[in-house]
This record gives C-alpha cells, sequence and structure tokens, in this order.
C-alpha cells in the first residue's frame, strides 16, 4: 500500500506502513532500487515525524522506518549513526542464491529461531 502525504505542497509517498502489536508503534517501509543513500535518511526522520504528529496515538511509542536497499553503504550508514535513531537499513536480495548457501541460511535461521523460542 502506497501512503501519499502532502507536506508544504509537496507529495510525499510512503512505501508501506504497518502497526507492530508487541512494539506498540508505527512500522514505515521505504523501498529502494539500489545503494543506500545518504539523503534517504532525511526523507525517512521527515516520514516518521509526520506519522508521529498526525497518526500516532497517544499510547504507542515513537514510529521506527526501516529502508529496504538492494545493496548498503555501511560507511554511510555508521557516519550518519543510524544506530542511534528509530531508523534502519536492510538489503534484500537482488539474486537467487546458490542452493547450499541458501540452505545453510535456513539452517542457521531455524536453529536461531528455535533458541530464541526455547529461552522465552
Amino acid at each position: 500500500m502506497l501512503i501519499n502525504r502532502i507536506i508544504d505542497d509537496k507529495d510525499f509517498y510512503l512505501d508501506l506502513l504497518f502497526f507492530h502489536r508487541k512494539l506498540k508503534r508505527l512500522v514505515a517501509l521505504d523501498l529502494k532500487i539500489g545503494k543506500f543513500k545518504a539523503e534517504y535518511k532525511s526523507k525517512m526522520e521527515l516520514y516518521l515525524r509526520w506519522l508521529e504528529k498526525n497518526e500516532a496515538e497517544t499510547d504507542e511509542k515513537q514510529p521506527i522506518g526501516l529502508i529496504l536497499c538492494a545493496q548498503g553503504n555501511s560507511e554511510q550508514i555508521e557516519l550518519l549513526q543510524l544506530d542511534k535513531t528509530n531508523i534502519r537499513v536492510a538489503e534484500y536480495i537482488t539474486e537467487l542464491l546458490p542452493k547450499k548457501l541458501l540452505r545453510e541460511k535456513l539452517r542457521l535461521f531455524y536453529e536461531k529461531s528455535k533458541r530464541l523460542i526455547e529461552n522465552k
């Protein structure tokens, strides 16, 4: 669902918006093609502040943002100090992994998930 908001007579489009029940906050997703760019952070900050002002309920925590890119730029992400904000960057897979590597990743994911469930 594409979310359109007008701010200062300019259209802004947020790709996806969810509400996470356990975290009790809105989660904004911005999908990007290609590498992460530093300007994506300021756009996400604008989305999050707008959501906080206009959409969030009083009992909810601050919204968080996830920028999904085909490729990260780890040095830019580090310099922008995204670890100190409510914004995270993640990469998505643009081509299929070899079966052997995919099996190994799935096995590791399964084991990690199982440990998390057992420790609750």
